[in-house]
């Protein structure tokens, strides 16, 4: 796997300009089977990939199209020119905790896999190209990241970019309070987008947010599939618990109690827990009250889950899904 993780000692400091390399989080090529496992660890990712997979392949592999194409009716029909005017744009949105981006990250894996594609990369964008405060520097880093992204899709490639917390780069430029700095950085978000359709699917952009009511409208308008992340129903984390438990003897009574204490509770007018609250916030404060003396019991996880607290939503609307 050729996966580069970025920390802060990578940056140049005392405000230097960063680096290109430094643009991204992490870059690796594609298929690669620790993004392909992440995918498999995700409850309901199967699912979910398939809702997506028509919509993404029809822009990502414009190749197989053709192929389509000319096998069923000897010609390239009109609408597969139609399909190359599409956005590569995708964006992902819902609650903090729910799988968002590692599912951006799995769905890439699993699209090069379904086309036998031979050579594909990911990157994910760092947050530190939202980090500068001086005029044109958030848009000088886009323009960098975006060309290292068409370069490596330059020679028949693949290429998709993660990019995490887009709200932070992709805000409506309508409001009051809407920085200079800020609008520059959208339009120049906006214009990469738009330079991606020449290469007609072989590069793809994934947005993902918990604040899609801030997120301008013309980066909506140009998404292809808006994808919503929903906390995880009764029968979702009963999944989850019974993976992450498995060994542990939990007794079905337990378990049932567990669902119940874990999801919403209109009464209260609370909210159910995130993936993320049960996998590192429940399960390892359960595991804590028993290690190192004794075996955990259902009673360790009941206590916990009457105690924990759901990770406050920060979703104001829900935009119908495309």
């Amino acid at each position: 796997m050729d996966l580069r993780q970025k920390n802060s000692s990578d940056s140049s400091g005392g405000g230097g300009m960063m680096s290109t390399a430094d643009l991204f989080e992490f870059e690796t090529r594609l298929p690669d089977d620790h993004v392909r496992d992440l995918g498999n660890k995700l409850i309901g990712f199967k699912a979910r990939y398939e809702r997506l997979r028509d919509d993404l392949r029809l822009m990502v592999d414009s190749v197989g199209v053709a192929a389509w194409s000319q096998q069923f009716y000897q010609q390239t029909l009109p609408v597969c020119d139609t399909l190359k005017d599409r956005y590569p744009l995708v964006i992902f949105h819902g609650d903090v905790g729910t799988g968002k981006t590692a599912t951006a990250e799995a769905v890439t894996d699993a699209l090069v896999r379904e086309m036998g594609a031979p050579h594909a990369r990911l990157f994910k964008l760092s947050t530190r190209v939202r980090g500068g405060t001086g005029v044109g520097v958030t848009s000088f880093f886009l323009n960098k990241a975006f060309t290292a992204l068409m370069r490596e899709a330059g020679n028949d490639k693949y290429s998709f970019l993660v990019l995490d917390e887009a709200d932070s780069l992709a805000a409506t430029r309508n409001t009051l309070w809407s920085h200079h700095e800020d609008k520059v950085g959208v339009n120049t978000l906006i214009q990469k987008i738009d330079d991606l359709r020449r290469f007609e699917g072989r590069i793809m952009v994934i947005l993902c947010t918990n604040r899609i009511q801030v997120i301008d409208p013309a980066i909506m308008r140009r998404a292809l599939r808006i994808e919503y992340f929903e906390r995880p129903n009764d029968a979702e984390r009963r999944e989850l618990l019974e993976k992450e438990l498995a060994g542990i003897g939990l007794s079905e009574e337990h378990m049932k109690e567990l669902v119940a204490l874990t999801g919403p509770d209109e009464s209260r007018k609370r909210i159910g827990l995130t993936f993320s609250d049960l996998r590192t916030r429940l399960l390892p404060e359960a595991i804590a009250l028993a290690f190192p003396d004794r075996k955990i019991t259902g009673d360790d996880l009941i206590q916990v889950a009457k105690q924990i607290q759901p990770t406050p939503t920060m979703i104001a609307s829900r935009p119908q899904e495309q």
